[in-house]
């Protein structure tokens, strides 16, 4: 089913973007946990619509109600259901022209999918609006890897033709610092002139893209396992999931591809008396599994694909071609709000690894 994940954590989402409520139902967090609020509400705070003048102006509090699975602030171990209310949707925004299909949408692809009976406002299930559970869902992953020493940090590497400094480098204080950024960048530079971008293709009627990535400090050598059960695969999973997310790669990635062995094999050394590598181009994984060595990814994000210009579609109902602009209220970057999404789906799949790990740990026989 394409709303539940894991199997040692289980994920589902519900809700669609203009509906009463979107939310979540988690299983496999620990009973006794209890609930960092402020990094909570920070990380929502993050994803959140309306934040600046760089995304869309859509307001929502995007406050949890524990349903479920809490009880004063702490995990009780059954089921966890938290729901978020939506407040500010303007579903007349799509209640004319509905038989146009727009272009970069799931609207034709949606339609086909579920018979016509797809619920069209706001783009429905497949809006965005839903990373705002999975960020909820992500937040509390990643204060249960937190206290396992696993921290997960994220910038905004490529927007537009602007590229960042690399993540593999930074110090810890720029690393601390990301989330606290309307457009979390590494150079000192490169936040001014990424969001005057931003500006400018909204008052062009366009939008603009780029890429987001992720680094993971704390993780012990160990995780995952070969083929289906890659670390890659399984955060690919996640990652492929969130809206505008086009393409993928760990370490290097597509450098793989132009470099030699000699160049791109990362040598084995000692440091601080344990087994590490001297370079990190593999992006802290071997044969699926990681190394000990930071991780390393990035996401390509697509430019958001609903713009003032006017654009070629067709007519669903009466099979013509038409011409169609936006409707509704959308941002011209979606990347400044992407990187939240990026961390919570990857403390998701790594608690989902963790706990397997934790699992084969528990069953394995002593050798000897």
């Amino acid at each position: 089913m394409s709303s539940t994940y894991g199997e040692h954590l289980k994920v589902t989402l519900f809700g669609q973007s203009h509906g009463a409520a979107i939310g979540v139902v988690i299983e496999g967090l620990p009973a006794g946990m209890e609930i960092d609020q402020e990094a909570l509400s920070h990380a929502l705070a993050r994803r959140a619509p309306g934040r600046s003048d760089l995304s869309t102006p859509r307001k929502e509090t995007d406050q949890p109600e524990f349903l479920s699975g809490v009880m004063d602030g702490v995990l009780t171990g059954q089921p966890l259901c938290a729901v978020i209310r939506n407040h500010d949707q303007h579903s007349r925004d799509y209640s004319t022209e509905l038989d146009l299909l727009r272009p970069g949408h799931a609207d034709y692809t949606g339609h086909i999918r579920y018979f016509g009976f797809e619920d069209w406002r706001g783009g429905g299930s497949f809006s965005g609006r839903l990373t705002a559970p999975i960020v909820l869902a992500g937040a509390l992953c990643a204060q249960f890897l937190r206290e396992k020493g696993i921290r997960i940090f994220s910038h905004i590497s490529r927007l537009g033709a602007h590229q960042d400094e690399r993540i593999e480098t930074a110090e810890q204080s720029q690393l601390e610092a990301l989330s606290e950024m309307t457009l979390p960048t590494l150079s000192p530079c490169m936040e001014e002139r990424m969001a005057e971008t931003i500006r400018e293709a909204r008052r062009s009627g366009d939008s603009v893209g780029g890429s987001v990535t992720c680094r993971v400090d704390g993780l012990p050598a160990g995780l995952g396992a070969p083929f289906f059960g890659s670390v890659e695969s399984e955060l690919s999973r996640l990652l492929f999931s969130i809206p505008g997310v086009k393409a993928v790669a760990f370490g290097d990635g597509f450098a793989f591809a132009e470099g030699t062995g000699s160049e791109m094999n990362d040598a084995f050394t000692i440091r601080n008396g344990q087994i590490r590598t001297a370079t990190n181009h593999s992006g802290g994984i071997n044969g699926g599994i990681t190394n000990g060595m930071p991780l390393l990814f990035t996401c390509a994000v697509r430019p958001t694909p609903t713009i003032a210009s006017p654009q070629r579609t067709v007519s669903i109902r009466d099979m013509e071609e038409r011409e169609i602009s936006a409707r509704g209220r959308h941002d011209p970057c979606i990347l400044p709000r992407v990187c939240p999404v990026v961390e919570a789906m990857a403390a998701i799949g790594l608690t989902e690894l963790w706990k397997e790990r934790a699992q084969c740990l528990s069953v394995s026989p002593t050798r000897g």
